[in-house]
């Protein structure tokens, strides 16, 4: 019987959680995040030009920031910059769950097209952009900026494996290891957002191979993308191991302990930071049909030494003792 239905079908009490090895929700938050996770440091993830700037100075590549406006009284400067640009994503700096990003693929005349197809007028971005400063995205209501920010050309591995959307990669990495990994695959009734509480796709991947090894659309198995029908037995993610030393190298640039790290493959730049999360969800078990503890306790155990590790030797470390030997398929 596989985890997820263990989870579905029968009362689970806490200790049985444990004993599956499933980090709940308490435990994430004393245990992980409230342990390894000084809150002074919060604001670099939280808020996304401070993580742009800082993944600049490490040396991490990031989607090219286009534009930033935190002021109603910048908007008009801002729009008349838009009218010279095809496509282009807007963001708030201190959103979260992928609320209130617009991605804009496409030009009609004076109209911006949505990857959907549907068409956005200029009135509709500075409606869009002045609820984002008022605060309607952010994190606890405050006044937020905007960031204008290149859109990424995915991939083209992916193409039958999101729709009208970029699937990115979420990492979660603790104490400088990658710990456990999934793909969210955008769907039609995700609106083209690679967010599993909205209906995209999360697929575990293997972190030996890349592979993926288990895949589930709002808490039930699935074998196939729903739209594009496509068999995700059949994925791997290119640029794996460079992509899983980007991430790790985050641990040194936050110095945050648990952290997800959410990244995206563009066809010619490669794995690229899109940002991170000092609290990180806790599906990517069920999208891995595996529970987070055993993980997290093995690098626990580790001695100074090993904790001292490059990040090269830290990703060899993790993808030997995390990665599946059992062939690759979807529960």
């Amino acid at each position: 019987m596989s985890l997820l239905t263990k989870l579905r079908h029968a009362f689970i009490t806490p200790g049985k959680l444990r004993d599956l090895g499933i980090l709940g929700m308490n435990g994430r938050n004393v245990d992980y995040i409230t342990r390894y996770n000084p809150r002074r440091l919060y604001p670099l993830v939280d808020n996304k030009l401070k993580t742009k700037k800082a993944a600049h100075k490490a040396g991490i590549a990031t989607p090219k920031l286009l534009g930033y406006v935190e002021s109603l009284g910048e908007v008009e400067r801002l729009l008349h910059r838009l009218e010279t640009m095809t496509d282009f994503v807007i963001k708030p700096t201190r959103g979260s769950g992928g609320k209130g990003i617009v991605v804009i693929s496409d030009r009609d005349g004076p109209l911006f097209v949505k990857p959907s197809g549907a068409k956005l007028s200029k009135l509709d971005i500075r409606r869009h952009i002045s609820d984002i400063i008022s605060g309607l995205y952010s994190l606890g209501g405050k006044p937020d900026s905007v960031m204008i920010e290149q859109r990424v050309d995915f991939d083209p591995v992916f193409n039958d494996y999101s729709f009208e959307g970029v699937p990115d990669i979420r990492v979660i990495v603790f104490r400088g290891f990658p710990v456990m990994a999934m793909l969210r695959c955008s769907t039609h009734s995700s609106d083209g957002r690679a967010n599993l509480h909205q209906g995209a796709v999360g697929v575990g991947v293997d972190l030996r191979s890349g592979r993926s090894i288990h895949a589930v659309q709002r808490n039930h198995p699935v074998s196939v993308h729903p739209d594009t029908q496509k068999p995700f037995s059949e994925l791997r993610v290119p640029n794996w191991e460079r992509l899983l030393v980007l991430a790790a190298s985050c641990y040194e640039m936050t110095n945050l302990g648990y952290i997800g790290c959410d990244l995206v493959i563009d066809r010619q730049l490669g794995p690229l930071i899109l940002e991170l999360n000092a609290r990180p969800g806790l599906s990517i078990q069920v999208a891995n049909g595996a529970g987070l503890l055993p993980r997290l306790h093995a690098i626990e155990a580790l001695g100074e030494d090993e904790l001292a590790w490059p990040v090269e030797k830290r990703v060899e470390y993790s993808r030997a003792l995390f990665g599946h030997a059992r062939p690759v398929g979807v529960a």
